[in-house]
């Protein structure tokens, strides 16, 4: 064991340092606030991007420490897009989208389907994960919303798949 606090592992008698996992593609988390909109503010003045990561242990860092729904003010976002795609419409790479949308009237029921969609997407579950932007949990009054972002909305393989993803998980 290393005494300069790495963590190392035992292979045939040599020892080699823990390397963090690598995703296959780099992912940004975004922020947007709009509880307090400015008005006659463009929307998406309060979008913001807060950190890119590319390791299964940043992403569970993150996670554990700040991007959770729970942690959300009321009418607020958090976004997970591939990095280099902006959770906007205009953005080139979501012009031609659409997207899913899975209500839940439980706080908790939001939190369980964010999860599994972030792991589901940064492990490139979906058989079609070249079409998916990126995912959006938005926390409401009434009811609380997760939306996955597809690049074509003219794909319907696609577009049919995420959909029967999100209801499984509610289930």
């Amino acid at each position: 064991m290393a005494t300069d606090g790495a963590t190392t592992d035992v292979i045939g008698g040599a020892t080699a340092e823990q390397t963090p996992h690598r995703l296959d593609k780099k992912w940004t988390f975004w922020f947007d606030n709009q509880s307090k909109p400015k008005q006659g503010a463009a929307w998406g003045n309060n979008l913001r991007d807060v950190y890119t990561f590319d390791t299964v242990e940043e992403f569970w860092c993150l996670y554990d420490h700040v991007f959770k729904p729970s942690k959300l003010p009321g009418n607020a976002d958090f976004h997970l897009f591939k990095a280099g795609i902006e959770p906007k419409w205009e953005d080139p790479q979501c012009a031609n989208g659409g997207k899913w949308t899975v209500t839940s009237s439980r706080k908790a029921g939001l939190e369980t389907m964010w999860l599994e969609t972030l792991m589901a997407l940064i492990g490139e579950q979906f058989d079609d994960a070249d079409e998916i932007c990126g995912v959006v949990a938005s926390v409401r009054q009434r009811q609380d919303k997760l939306s996955l972002w597809t690049k074509n909305a003219a794909n319907e393989a696609a577009q049919v798949l995420p959909m029967f993803f999100s209801i499984k998980m509610l289930c």
